[in-house]
């Protein structure tokens, strides 16, 4: 094996995690005042899974790791590291890495926690990426993320209640052949942007109390405007840069994933960048916007379906709130992924369009270019 910093860091397995319980378009339509059908229009998001009453992050986030772990053929034992990503922690402290740490008995590792919201697990990727590269005397790291947005989503406000679910999708990193792994990453952040997605209460400005239980301050709050505006910017953005520094074009990517705020937003503008549709890889219809836990549940579910091949080359691209970015290009070596897979003829024909049953079946519907992110129209712009 070759050692430091000179060796290759990739995937050598992945786990996903939902909730059983799962809540329809129809279920939530009620509360927020729409129909099902307006939801799948605006939205293109068909089911979302939520936490039972006593699980917390890092019960989600744990079974996603023991996924993990599975696929890589290693004991939970066997981490060097353990990096958790993820907005909604079982508490403000100690680490919801700690936490899982415990629960998978992975009393070897170090444990840590990273907040960068939607692109957690890309931040939290290459915090593991360049540990194990500058550790000759560590192997493997986890890295998952993980969210439990429904104990924070107001039922009733369209503009979150809709999108925001519950999930976790961890992997676990480690030296492959030369060549392979991650080429590098890009990340970024622009604090000025922090007011448009947010839970107000709850911290050290404003701890909850009586006053933000009764104004809802300890729900998410977002501009889905402003949000729309900053994700129609990165995104292509984040493509062109990763495309350009590695002297690629677009018909040499294998896959793309991204994170997946609305699967409409998404297939809209990978169009315009020109990503084929079949590169494009979507799971927001089936799991809602599930933060930090989007990307790896995307890129585990491409592996899982067979969509990744020894040697693909996949682009990366994450965004949230922060607001922040990021972007890699990773060389998939085979590695295996135990992901959950709803079958889509359960779901009905609309989930067979959007999932890769479109693909073979030539069901898929072009989106409506008009339908905006923000699925609340009285959101200020």
């Amino acid at each position: 094996m070759t050692a430091g910093a000179d060796r290759a860091v990739g995937i050598l397995g992945m786990g996903t995690h939902l909730p059983p319980r799962v809540r329809t378009n129809e279920q939530v339509a009620r509360a927020a005042g729409v129909t099902a059908a307006w939801i799948q229009e605006r939205t293109g998001v068909l089911r979302r899974h939520a936490a039972a009453a006593d699980q917390a992050a890092s019960d989600l986030a744990a079974e996603a790791v023991r996924a993990a772990c599975d696929a890589a053929g290693i004991d939970p034992a066997e981490l060097d590291l353990l990096v958790c990503a993820g907005s909604t922690p079982d508490e403000l402290g100690p680490a919801t890495a700690c936490r899982v740490q415990a629960r998978i008995g992975a009393a070897r590792a170090c444990a840590l926690d990273v907040g960068a919201a939607c692109s957690g697990w890309l931040f939290a990727a290459r915090v593991a990426h360049d540990w194990l590269r500058g550790d000759s005397g560590s192997r493997y790291a986890a890295v998952v993320g993980v969210e439990a947005y429904s104990k924070f989503v107001d039922p009733a406000d369209r503009g979150t209640a809709v999108l925001f679910a519950d999930g976790a999708a961890a992997a676990i990193l480690g030296p492959v052949p030369p060549g392979g792994g991650f080429h590098g990453f890009r990340l970024g952040s622009d604090g000025t942007g922090a007011h448009h997605v947010l839970i107000p209460a709850g911290g050290s400005r404003r701890p909850a109390d009586a006053a933000s239980l009764a104004d809802g301050g300890h729900r998410i709050h977002m501009d889905g405007r402003a949000v729309r505006d900053f994700i129609t910017a990165v995104f292509p953005a984040l493509v062109e840069d990763e495309l350009t520094r590695h002297h690629l074009t677009i018909d040499r990517i294998d896959a793309v994933v991204a994170h997946q705020p609305n699967p409409v937003l998404l297939r809209r503008l990978g169009e315009k960048i020109g990503i084929p549709p079949d590169r494009l890889i979507v799971t927001g219809d089936r799991t809602g916007n599930i933060g930090a836990a989007s990307a790896p549940f995307a890129l585990a579910t491409a592996a899982a379906e067979h969509r990744l091949r020894t040697g693909s080359l996949v682009l990366l691209c994450v965004f949230g709130a922060g607001l922040t970015w990021g972007s890699s290009l990773l060389t998939w070596t085979g590695a295996p992924a135990r992901a959950d897979r709803p079958d889509p003829l359960a779901l009905g024909p609309d989930f067979a369009r959007q999932s890769g049953l479109a693909r073979q079946s030539g069901l898929a519907r072009r989106p409506d270019p008009d339908v905006q992110f923000d699925p609340d129209p009285r959101s200020s712009s």
